[in-house]
């Protein structure tokens, strides 16, 4: 039976670390309009940076689960705008919008979501498997 629960423990893992994917695609999303007086202080797009958890670590032989390390800003220049009467404008009449492109959220969010579905699909089959192996010895 502790093949099935490192099962739902890697499942757990892998639904954490895409949620965790999710929250920062929408951060950046929520951040895609966003303006700032100077390159510095404009908003970065973030992704999650993830690990490898190996057989070792894990105690169990074969077995690797996916963990989020860290969370990073991307290295992207903002967009300069010309907008003198925008209150946060630089001295030259500038502001700096953040390096967010949306297409790209947007992919990032599908790929993240189809791999928590997937990951949710992994629970579901191995539940269904262990209801089905209890009810065939009645």
């Amino acid at each position: 039976m502790s093949d099935v629960s490192n099962l739902f423990d890697l499942s757990k893992r892998a639904m954490s670390a895409q949620m965790v994917r999710l929250n920062t695609v929408a951060s950046n999303i929520a951040n895609a309009d966003s303006v700032a007086s100077s390159p510095e202080g404009a908003f970065r797009p973030l992704r999650p940076v993830f690990a490898t958890e190996l057989a070792d670590q894990a105690r169990a032989p074969g077995v690797a689960a996916a963990n989020v390390e860290r969370i990073v800003a991307l290295d992207r220049e903002p967009a300069k705008h010309y907008r003198p009467d925008h209150p946060l404008a630089d001295d030259e009449g500038f502001v700096y919008q953040a390096a967010v492109n949306r297409d790209e959220e947007m992919v990032e969010m599908l790929e993240a979501s189809r791999q928590y579905q997937n990951s949710l699909q992994v629970v579901d089959t191995v539940r269904s498997l262990v209801a089905r192996t209890v009810t065939m010895g009645r």
